[in-house]
């Protein structure tokens, strides 16, 4: 049974939802088109691949848009997203079905709602200094980024990661330590345990909203899909810039985080972004809720084993 009418839902009309989905394709053109670019080319970049290959979301469905929950899209036109199974006709227009909502896809939902609830509800913990990406580097024999040099000796990579506390809360960070390198870690972050780990602090678990932007799409709003990519853009650059890699060829000059001055500029920067995440993290719980909601369960269902 559903507990919301369709009365309930925003109507859009045909010079709204047109306007919309323009303004969303300028604004991810940028980003999709460089990166078609690269792949056609046969090119490689170190920070933005990454939230094409880690992140799962092609190209094209980024550029797609989609009006997210509880809106009603009016007028000629609207067929074309009946090509899309979670959209259905209704007396008003065209909507998404809440219908196509099945069980393992209302579990994976509420997981997403409950991480992004605990990460709200946790005080940010910061000082780890983006200290993951030297440890993906430890006494490695091999390195991801090897078209780009470090910008230490492996002794001196490896002395200054032993002299600072390394304490990843992020599991799908944590998994990519070398074997030398996960001992040094205070905590033992796993799949299972996400919930009781990741925190609002960290750089990787505020990237992640892109992912679970995507994941829950196309009841995301594509605007706030695009909110989160763009934020996870900047914090990628960041991420890169903290990291032992000398990427001052592509423009991108270190924060020295082996220096106070690098410690601090990561510390204010770190901070920036758990800021900006924020109101992104509670609008991506507000999609689970009204997912759950207009699928006739309570705000959580009972504990699953799904794991996104």
């Amino acid at each position: 049974m559903h507990t919301e009418t369709t009365a309930s839902k925003q109507p859009l009309a045909p010079s709204e939802w047109r306007a919309r989905i323009a303004a969303h394709e300028r604004r991810v053109s940028a980003w999709v088109e460089s990166r078609i670019l690269r792949t056609s080319r046969g090119q490689k970049h170190p920070v933005y691949d990454f939230l094409f290959t880690y992140y799962s979301h092609r190209p094209s469905l980024l550029r797609r848009w989609s009006p997210g929950i509880g809106v009603v899209l009016e007028g000629e036109g609207t067929e074309r997203f009946l090509r899309r199974r979670e959209f259905t006709r209704i007396a008003e227009g065209v909507t998404l079905d809440s219908a196509t909502l099945d069980p393992p896809r209302l579990e994976a939902v509420d997981w997403i709602a409950r991480l992004l609830k605990a990460c709200r509800d946790r005080p940010a913990r910061l000082g780890c200094y983006g200290l993951h990406e030297w440890a993906m580097v430890y006494e490695a024999d091999e390195v991801r980024h090897d078209s780009y040099p470090l910008r230490f000796s492996r002794r001196e990579l490896g002395a200054i990661l032993r002299a600072h506390t390394v304490c990843c809360s992020h599991y799908d960070a944590y998994r990519f330590f070398t074997p030398a390198a996960r001992s040094l870690n205070q905590l033992r972050p796993r799949k299972e345990t996400r919930t009781q780990f990741e925190q609002k602090g960290c750089l990787h678990t505020n990237m992640d909203l892109y992912k679970w932007s995507y994941k829950l799409a196309p009841w995301t709003p594509s605007e706030l899909v695009a909110d989160a990519f763009e934020l996870a853009c900047r914090i990628r650059e960041a991420d890169m810039r903290a990291s032992p890699y000398d990427l001052r060829s592509l423009g991108f000059e270190p924060i020295k985080i082996e220096t106070p001055d690098g410690k601090r500029e990561y510390d204010a920067l770190q901070r920036k972004f758990s800021r900006q995440a924020d109101p992104i993290r509670e609008r991506l719980l507000e999609v689970c809720l009204q997912m759950l909601r207009e699928a006739g369960h309570g705000p959580f269902l009972p504990p699953g084993r799904c794991r996104p």
